[in-house]
């Protein structure tokens, strides 16, 4: 459908010296995770860059919008992107080290201060914050940022597990009678699960309803209907196009951020997920970059300097790690 791959499995995508360098010349964010994943840095340079997130950019601006009662937007949660929830997802995707003075601080606010009073249903008004509150979609984000950050998020863990529907995905609308999973609700459970593995040890429970998860975007490649064999190009919550590549992405699913879960997963790649790399590929420019393809509307606690139509730091980051994934077949 995209044209033929010149990626076949075992060939990596070297990116030229110029190409890293354009990548490196930006936030720590960025620059740990390129030196971590796209060069042979040494892991003490990588982990002193890393350090920075804390204290310098994006990472530091972030910390230093939180309130003395610990919430950013006096929220956990809105309908912007600029809440406690919506913070802590960017600080995961930043990268800030969990172990990090600023982070523990940080957290241990949250922790001790944060409820759902006037952000989900009033049932929940009392919640702390890591218990979540009713909506998987919400309860994924905070399971994922939660358990990045060491927190106990079992709770919220063990919700999602009675929550899976029987074609192996989410859907929020589950309360509401939809029988079908979701790509979005889909993603963001996901990736709580595999936040919480990583962070408090593997469960066969939490494992087996992972693999189902992920079995249900594989056998859909990514982003075709199962039933029809015809690509999804545009999600019917939202409007968002699928095949269109945004960062942030907050609740919102892409291919790209299906293929980095399953990278993150340890998946190994087959041929259900041809399509999807023929599209990451599709999307690369003459220099070797990705641009930034949507934006979704909202308040944002800081802006991150990228332009939709331009290239991306954080897309073409993401697209090459995830590649590279592919091409090693492992």
């Amino acid at each position: 459908m995209f044209g033929d791959s010149p990626n076949k499995k075992g060939q990596e995508i070297e990116p030229t010296p110029v190409l890293v360098n354009w990548l490196l010349d930006s936030d720590p964010a960025i620059r740990w995770q390129v030196m971590q994943d796209l060069t042979s840095a040494p892991a003490e340079e990588v982990a002193a860059e890393r350090a920075r997130v804390a204290t310098e950019g994006w990472g530091a601006e972030l910390l230093a919008l939180q309130g003395a009662d610990g919430r950013w937007a006096n929220t956990a949660w809105n309908r912007g992107w600029n809440s406690t929830m919506h913070v802590l997802m960017l600080l995961r995707d930043f990268g800030l080290d969990p172990a990090s003075e600023p982070a523990q601080r940080a957290l241990r606010l949250v922790r001790e201060k944060v409820t759902w009073q006037g952000s989900g249903p009033p049932e929940c008004d009392d919640n702390p914050f890591f218990a979540g509150e009713l909506e998987p979609c919400i309860n994924g984000q905070v399971g994922a940022a939660g358990a990045y950050f060491g927190q106990d998020v079992q709770g919220i863990v063990d919700r999602l597990l009675g929550e899976q529907l029987a074609d192996g995905g989410w859907n929020c609308e589950a309360e509401n009678g939809a029988t079908r999973s979701s790509f979005n609700t889909t993603i963001c459970v996901l990736e709580a699960l595999l936040e919480h593995e990583l962070s408090a040890g593997s469960r066969p429970e939490v494992t087996t309803a992972r693999r189902r998860g992920e079995e249900y975007l594989l056998a859909r490649h990514l982003f075709f209907r199962k039933s029809t064999g015809e690509p999804i190009l545009r999600d019917r919550k939202g409007n968002a196009a699928w095949t269109e590549f945004a960062f942030p992405t907050w609740w919102h699913y892409d291919v790209l951020r299906g293929l980095e879960y399953l990278r993150r997963a340890g998946v190994v790649p087959d041929a259900r997920l041809t399509e999807a790399i023929d599209l990451v590929l599709s999307k690369r420019d003459s220099n070797g970059r990705w641009p930034l393809e949507a934006h979704y509307p909202g308040t944002m606690p800081i802006e991150l300097g990228e332009t939709v139509g331009q290239p991306s730091r954080w897309i073409t980051l993401r697209a090459l790690r995830v590649l590279n994934w592919y091409s090693a077949g492992k």
